[in-house]
């Protein structure tokens, strides 16, 4: 395709939550300029990233382990607050201070082969034209939903922790809970407290950590995932290879019998689900906490998915494009590792583009704001 009526631009930066405010932060501390050599893109409403849309029982508090952002630390945060507005906040105040200018809400659709060695990226503002791309679009857009016999049939209410409303939602009700990470096990020990019934279904057991999670067995389940993405497998998360910490609330859930686990359904029924076995349980709704999948398909024009069906980096750089940097994908998705992978793809950029301005301060402080 040829790059008429594109606007020319050194680098797109896709998605403005951690691992997108890390790159475009990075970004400027070399000496690029917002909306002249780079250009952050947003399709959500605000700043925030993911956290504006997680439900409001989820307060800070019971956020595990966010990490600050580049050059300005998340100080005095109220633990009661909800998550949404103690992270949304402080992503307004950071993009302020560093005047990283990101454009929302703006829809990628796509990103193609243009002339000139230069990448096209359509949205829903109009085409850029770039000479390399920050990826950071996350997993929150594709909510992965699996598919059972009968899901169809099913005279409840289906829904994902995508769509979870918090707790009083489901007064008086019968839910089942699918999933055995982070999100289900939280979602089922609040809902516990308001609902008339609760089952919670899991395709494996889950793995409780008793022991505490250092920073060996964290560069560990690390390595397990970048391992898959060298090998352009789909990335799991990091939570994924790490187990359930055992809290004190997890400890109660478990005495009270909250989370007392059956193995997954084989079927869902008008009225409930059902194993080959003959155990039933009805139900009135079904709510499933069965994780995310990259959102990447903006880049599927040009063919980055190996044959295992993931993108191969390394590092943070697509094996199959040196000018395509994915942050917040695989080994990198937690909030340490997107800041890691942002300063990381900026460097390799730096190499790509022959961009080491001289002269430039090496510090990038944050104004007052």
């Amino acid at each position: 395709m040829n790059n008429f009526g594109a606007r020319d631009v050194d680098v797109v930066v896709i998605g403005a939550g951690q691992a997108g405010l890390s790159g475009a932060y990075h970004l400027r501390r070399v000496g690029l300029r917002p909306d002249v050599d780079f250009v952050v893109l947003d399709h959500a409403p605000r700043p925030g990233g993911a956290w504006q849309f997680r439900w409001p029982s989820l307060t800070y508090g019971k956020v595990h382990g966010m990490h600050a952002l580049p050059g300005m630390e998340l100080t005095g945060a109220d633990d009661s607050r909800p998550s949404s507005e103690v992270i949304g906040d402080y992503f307004t105040r950071y993009e302020r201070a560093f005047d990283l200018r990101v454009h929302r809400p703006v829809d990628v659709r796509a990103v193609r082969e243009g002339e000139g060695g230069r990448l096209l990226v359509e949205t829903s503002e109009g085409t850029y034209a770039t000479r390399a791309l920050i990826n950071a679009t996350g997993t929150w857009d594709r909510p992965f939903l699996p598919r059972y016999p009968g899901q169809e049939t099913f005279l409840g209410r289906q829904l994902h922790t995508a769509q979870y409303p918090g707790p009083e939602a489901f007064a008086g009700l019968r839910v089942v809970v699918v999933g055995g990470g982070a999100s289900g096990t939280q979602h089922l020990m609040e809902i516990a407290k308001a609902a008339a019934e609760t089952t919670w279904v899991t395709r494996r057991p889950p793995v409780f950590r008793e022991d505490t999670f250092g920073e060996d067995q964290g560069r560990a389940a690390v390595a397990m995932v970048e391992e898959r993405v060298r090998r352009g497998l789909p990335p799991l998360s990091v939570v994924s290879v790490t187990g359930l910490p055992l809290n004190d609330a997890i400890r109660r859930a478990r005495a009270e019998g909250v989370l007392d686990r059956l193995p997954m359904f084989d079927r869902i029924t008008p009225t409930g689900v059902t194993w080959d076995d003959g155990r039933t349980v009805d139900a009135d709704v079904i709510l499933w906490a069965t994780g995310f999948r990259a959102a990447i398909d903006h880049l599927a024009p040009l063919r980055l998915r190996e044959p295992g069906g993931g993108i191969a980096l390394e590092g943070t750089r697509a094996v199959r494009d040196p000018r395509i940097h994915l942050v917040g994908y695989g080994p990198s998705a937690s909030t340490i590792g997107a800041n890691r992978a942002g300063r990381a793809a900026v460097r390799e950029i730096q190499r790509l583009l022959g961009n080491n301005p001289s002269g430039q301060d090496p510090t990038l402080v944050a104004a007052p704001v």
